[in-house]
């Protein structure tokens, strides 16, 4: 993992104001999760909607790391005026496109700690004000299966999973008991039931929490299949799968994702997909967006929060700030049983301003301020990754 450079703190005045704007535009008390949005909750199959008229689309936004180094959480507690942590200021750009999405999945990449013992990189600890923003901002669920999972033993993930409880946000990839991880985040939205699963590569070397094999998920083959079959067999109609993977500070996806993700698009239970979207994240930089076997991939999605990036080989580098949304449209199947196929493909560049600490929507941000120098380098970066691949053949389009 590599580490941030301390980023310059703005001053309180202008934190102050920009906390009193995000504030009147939130519309939520301080502490409190945003409202449910209509259509998406995060109730399980026997939860799904009663008397139905005919199905509709919905939509599903995603993001990369949620990754808050030392400057992010003094930045945090900045934005907090005094008074714990606020990471909502940080994460308002964003708010209207995750918000108005049906669903909306994040990567938590960090473990949370208590009672004041917080730290960034090299072993992060993460103030659980991060969740309350999270819910605040829209997300429905993330994934929490990452190199990290493990920084502070399963104590740190009962404490992760215990705020993302209280904030109403659903988890995949980690787990507190076995019956907790052998079970998907249960999603639904426009009466499609939706299952969310997570996996990691590793997790530092840590080794697992001694009687706890099950505390995080690691990247297998087969138990990915087989957890989206037994998800499909429970009733999901729509099933995502979160993979930290990768190889840091490499735009280009290397041999293991290209090589699972083929595999895992082509796997399929009576002619059926078993996976109908894959959502990666890890290398800290923006990566490819591509059409496999019918089946879209964002093989990295950047990162959405951390501080100042510092590469293998030393230097700050820009792309460690820069990321993108992913905004799918689901629509139902022209036949009972039929697959939720993708009928729209989007992205939406993002970029991390350290210097303000906030994360920024790039082309809403250049469409209200216009043609900002640093906002043109981050968008493009971030479209010639995404596009790398040939996606905008497939129907891949930049969103805003």
């Amino acid at each position: 993992m590599p580490h941030a450079r301390s980023a310059p703190r703005a001053t309180a005045a202008v934190c102050a104001v920009l906390l009193a704007g995000a504030a009147g535009c939130a519309g939520h008390d301080p502490g409190h999760p945003a409202a449910p949005r209509p259509g998406s909750t995060g109730a399980g199959p026997s939860a799904a909607p009663g008397a139905a008229s005919e199905p509709r689309g919905f939509t599903l936004v995603a993001s990369g790391d949620v990754l808050p180094h030392d400057s992010i959480i003094d930045q945090a507690r900045l934005d907090a005026g005094g008074h714990g942590y606020d990471f909502r200021p940080m994460l308002a750009g964003v708010g209207p496109v995750v918000s108005r999405a049906d669903i909306a999945v994040c990567h938590m990449e960090t473990v949370y700690g208590e009672n004041g013992n917080y730290t960034g990189y090299p072993s992060f600890k993460s103030p659980p004000e991060i969740a309350t923003a999270l819910a605040h901002t829209g997300y429905d669920s993330c994934s929490t299966a990452s190199n990290h999972t493990l920084d502070d033993g399963a104590a740190g993930v009962r404490r992760t999973l215990d705020a993302l409880d209280r904030a109403g946000i659903r988890h995949a990839g980690s787990a507190r008991t076995p019956q907790e991880a052998d079970r998907p985040a249960w999603l639904t939205a426009a009466g499609a039931k939706v299952a969310h699963l997570a996996y990691t590569y590793g997790t530092n070397d840590i080794p697992l929490p001694e009687g706890q094999p099950w505390a995080v998920d690691l990247i297998d083959e087969q138990q990915i299949v087989a957890g989206a079959r037994e998800a499909r067999n429970a009733g999901a109609d729509v099933v995502i799968v979160s993979l930290h993977w990768g190889t840091e500070w490499q735009t280009e996806p290397d041999r293991q994702q290209l090589d699972l993700g083929r595999s895992l698009t082509a796997s399929t239970t009576g002619g059926r997909p078993d996976i109908d979207l894959i959502l990666g994240t890890h290398a800290h930089v923006p990566q490819a967006y591509e059409k496999v076997n019918g089946t879209w991939i964002v093989y990295g999605m950047g990162d959405q929060i951390a501080g100042d990036m510092i590469n293998h080989w030393g230097e700050q580098d820009p792309r460690g700030n820069q990321g993108s949304l992913a905004r799918f449209t689901f629509s139902p199947p022209a036949t009972p049983g039929g697959r939720w196929d993708v009928t729209k493909a989007e992205y939406i560049p993002q970029w991390m301003d350290t210097a303000a600490g906030r994360v920024v929507n790039l082309p809403e941000a250049m469409r209200r301020e216009g043609p900002r120098a640093d906002y043109a380098e981050a968008e493009k970066a971030v479209t010639d990754a995404v596009l790398s691949r040939g996606a905008a053949a497939d129907g891949l389009t930049k969103g805003r």
